[in-house]
């Protein structure tokens, strides 16, 4: 409940966030040393706008939190043999993993990332 409380206030108290922060709603996991915030995926663009304002702001009423904001993606399982629908990309648990990477760490970009195979050849990916 402290988070709503937050962006409520900061609504109400900041003129510029104010007209950004009306239409968007979220989903709020906390309880942690780091906030996540879970934001859906068709409101991401329009918290990317005020993204470097809001966290400072949230970061100044939790002190000694880290305020992080990613995009709810839903992982849909492999098509069963025979079948002829698809899955989409972004759909994919790969994507979706890469994704929510992008999302922690958004203000920087990811510039390299190594996959490691092991001897068995099992799949440990490294960013």
């Amino acid at each position: 409940m402290f988070i709503a409380q937050a962006f409520f206030d900061l609504e109400n108290t900041n003129q510029e966030l104010k007209s950004d922060l009306k239409y968007l709603h979220l989903d709020i996991s906390g309880n942690r040393k780091a906030v996540v915030i879970y934001v859906p995926i068709r409101l991401r663009k329009a918290f990317r706008k005020i993204h470097s304002r809001l966290v400072r702001e949230l970061e100044k009423k939790f002190s000694g939190k880290d305020v992080m904001f990613v995009a709810t993606r839903r992982i849909v399982r492999p098509p069963k043999k025979g079948s002829t629908i698809q899955r989409p990309h972004n759909r994919t648990l790969t994507s979706v993993h890469e994704s929510m990477l992008e999302d922690v760490a958004y203000p920087a970009e990811i510039v390299g990332k190594r996959t490691r195979y092991h001897v068995d050849a099992l799949m440990e990916p490294r960013s």
